[in-house]
Parts: structure tokens; sequence; C-alpha cells
């Protein structure tokens, strides 16, 4: 695919500072479910949308109905709550900003890789206007207070909170009693940027969420959808 393939075909407006946007890869042939697809990159101002936009336009390409928030990140006036809301108040306008594209669906579900499967699995603790009935967390920082022992991403973690406290962003503590969607964590054995010990730790402590442990897998091939992860993540965000 060229770059240009690989742009969206609409980008809707959720806010008013600058990053406050949602790109919107459509389906030819859609199958009834949107798809929020929540980028990574440790919260960090250098990591944007534009490198999810791949998994964004294969997923298009198989029906889905994708939606990629942007958010305020670490560095550009971002860090907690700030980011994890701009999320919230993206994923909350969706309906209403897709309605007006003449835009629906039957069936939601959601994905976010490494910090972005933190902030996807953080939304489920939160009011939403949009019932998730699948979450899926690709290499994600699913237990914060262990990243932040592990110093993953050069202090990220510490960079996000910034002094906040940790229960209120980590989804280990968050989810204790489980959250009505089902949760699927996708990580590889061999990942050495997220360790797949932070998944083993989570579905240790909350059995309602199920893991896949992919051998051969480190932390980027979930980014690229010619990789043998990617069939992975499309099982995991279908219909069971």
């Amino acid at each position: 695919m060229t770059v240009t393939d690989l742009l969206p075909d609409a980008v809707v407006r959720y806010a008013e500072h600058e990053l406050a946007v949602i790109d919107l890869h459509l389906p030819q042939v859609p199958n009834g479910t949107l798809v929020v697809l929540v980028h990574g990159g440790f919260w960090k101002q250098q990591y944007d949308r534009t490198h999810t936009r791949a998994q964004a336009r294969s997923l298009a390409e198989a029906g889905f109905l994708v939606a990629t928030p942007e958010y305020r990140r670490v560095g550009g006036g971002g860090g907690w709550p700030t980011t994890a809301h701009d999320v919230q108040i993206a994923v909350t306008a969706l309906p209403g900003l897709a309605a007006e594209l003449g835009l629906g669906w039957d069936r939601a579900t959601m994905t976010g890789h490494s910090a972005g499967g933190q902030l996807a699995l953080w939304l489920l603790s939160r009011p939403l206007p949009i019932e998730f009935d699948t979450v899926v967390a690709l290499a994600s920082v699913c237990d914060l207070s262990y990243a932040d022992e592990l110093h993953l991403g050069g202090g990220a973690v510490a960079a996000l909170l910034d002094g906040t406290a940790l229960a209120e962003a980590d989804p280990m503590t968050l989810l204790i009693d489980g959250p009505s969607a089902r949760v699927e964590l996708v990580h590889g054995v061999e990942d050495e940027t997220v360790p797949i010990d932070l998944a083993r730790r989570f579905v240790a402590a909350h059995p309602w969420a199920h893991l896949t442990e992919l051998r051969g897998t480190g932390h980027f091939e979930f980014l690229d959808p010619t990789t043998p992860a990617w069939a992975a993540v499309v099982r995991a965000l279908s219909p069971r």
C-alpha cells in the first residue's frame, strides 16, 4: 500500500484543540461492526495515530468501520488525566459524528496497541454511550504498577502520571469486578518492549479476561497486517 492508500476516508473533530480529531476508515462491504482503534507509543508526543493506518485500512478492507481517535500526549499538552479524557470525549462524541455522515453499526468493538491497550481497558471503567461487546488489548501496558517497576519506555508511566495516583489509571485495579465486554489480551511471547508477564499478571488477577500468547511474536508485529500475528487480531475482534 502507498501512503495515499492508507489515508482515512474522513476526519471528524470531537473538540476544539488541535489534536481533537478522529480518522475514519470506511469499509466497501460493511460487516456491521465498529472498531475503535486506540494507538499506542507509551503516551509520548512523537507517536501519533498515523502509525496505525495500515491496521485501520486492513480492518476496513475486512468490513469493519474503523475510528482512530487522536489525543494529547506527554510532551504535547497531554499527561494524566488529559490524555485519557481526550480519548473518552472522542468515543463519547463518535455516535453523533458518525450519524452526521450517515454511518452506523450493529456491534461495537475496541482495540488498542501497547499504551493504547491501557487506554482501551481504562475506558471500560468509564460511562460511555457506546456499548462495546469486545475489547482486544494488543501487547498492552495493562499493569501500570509493574510497568513502572520495570521502567518500561524509559519511565513512561511516571512521565504520564506525573504525580497522579496510579490507581486512577491502572486497569489492574480499576477492573476488579469485571466489565460487561469480553476482554481479550493478545501478546507476543518474545515481546521485549512490553513483556508478556504484564498480560499474564492481568489474567491471573482477572479470570474473566482471556489471553492469547503468540510464539515468535514481539511487540511491533501487531502494527503490520502482513504478519501472522494480524490474523489473531482479526479473530479476536470478530463475533463469537
